[in-house]
């Protein structure tokens, strides 16, 4: 490996030039030191005709602990063409969920009644109505100590709103419908507790050549202008950046964008299809130098985790 004084040297190659001042972006601010729940279910499938459905509305607390108190609040809606009888909501912890298959098979089809629901709670953890008359949407709410709900080993577990009731049609009692979600849970005994982040990621393809300008300053080239459309006010980078800024996020940049638009805010070539090179616009340097500084503010006092330079993956 090169020492410090080969590689601060004048004979230092661009590609490790633009890779220290990269570095010294890094390094000026927290950027730079830091640098170098519930799971999105896909739509519903349709119910079936003669089912009721389950919409929920709140789970709270959506990660709770043994002294709290889970709420759970939402609607049913009876489409069939027949009134149920002795209809009621219930509550139904089900499976530990082990593998992402198995979060994926109820993210998917979260009202499937062949899915393994878990035993109900029943006794006064439900609420009961003594019609659901067709089409009438009917408000439920039930409250549950969470120490009531016999959770296990930590982890996260299929948690399900069920209601049960009897038709003319089959006049016994059955599940007509569900909803099911995801209940998170570690005991209080747990040496560790869990945390969780949003990835907030700022990346872009690789823009620059490995090719510099004839002369002593050996301005880098670029293939296009596409990064100056990227971080421009309404471009792709500029919009993440202005989000992220009033966010709770870790931030995800590659030092390589980094590197690119502070080369393009120092000035900067494109390439030309006769394999020559025109000078880059001032207005896009003006730009680069506007989006740097306004990412050293967004990042100010927040997490920051560098990605390998330039890693097209």
């Amino acid at each position: 490996m090169a020492d410090a004084a080969e590689i601060q040297g004048p004979s230092a190659s661009p590609a490790r030039r633009r890779l220290r001042r990269a570095g010294a972006l890094l390094a000026g601010a927290p950027l730079l030191a830091g640098l170098l729940q519930l799971t999105a279910a896909e739509p519903a499938q349709a119910a079936p005709a003669d089912s009721v459905s389950v919409a929920l509305d709140s789970l709270t607390p959506s990660a709770p602990t043994e002294d709290d108190t889970l709420t759970v609040s939402g609607t049913v809606l009876n489409n069939g063409r027949q009134s149920v009888t002795g209809a009621h909501v219930g509550l139904r912890v089900g499976p530990l969920l082990n593998t992402r298959s198995a979060i994926d098979g109820i993210a998917q089809h979260p009202d499937d009644l062949r899915g393994d629901a878990g035993d109900e709670l029943g006794g006064k953890y439900t609420q009961k109505f003594s019609t659901l008359i067709p089409g009438v949407a009917e408000h439920f709410s039930i409250s549950v100590p969470v120490d009531e709900l016999d959770l296990g080993k930590d982890g996260v577990y299929s948690f399900g709103v069920s209601v049960s009731g009897k038709t003319s049609a089959r006049p016994w009692d059955q599940m007509l419908g569900i909803e099911r979600t995801f209940l998170p849970w570690q005991s209080s005994e747990a040496d560790t507790k869990s945390r969780t982040t949003f990835m907030w990621p700022l990346i872009s393809s690789v823009h620059m050549t490995a090719r510099t300008s004839a002369g002593e300053r050996q301005t880098p080239v670029f293939q296009d202008d596409q990064l100056a459309k990227e971080i421009a006010p309404g471009g792709r980078l500029a919009q993440m950046m202005d989000l992220g800024r009033d966010l709770d996020v870790t931030w995800v940049i590659d030092p390589d964008l980094l590197a690119a638009v502070d080369a393009m805010a120092n000035g900067y070539r494109l390439q030309q299809p006769d394999g020559t090179s025109k000078a880059g616009s001032r207005e896009n340097q003006d730009v680069a130098k506007q989006w740097l500084a306004g990412l050293q503010k967004a990042v100010a006092d927040k997490e920051v985790v560098a990605l390998p330079f330039a890693d097209p993956d």
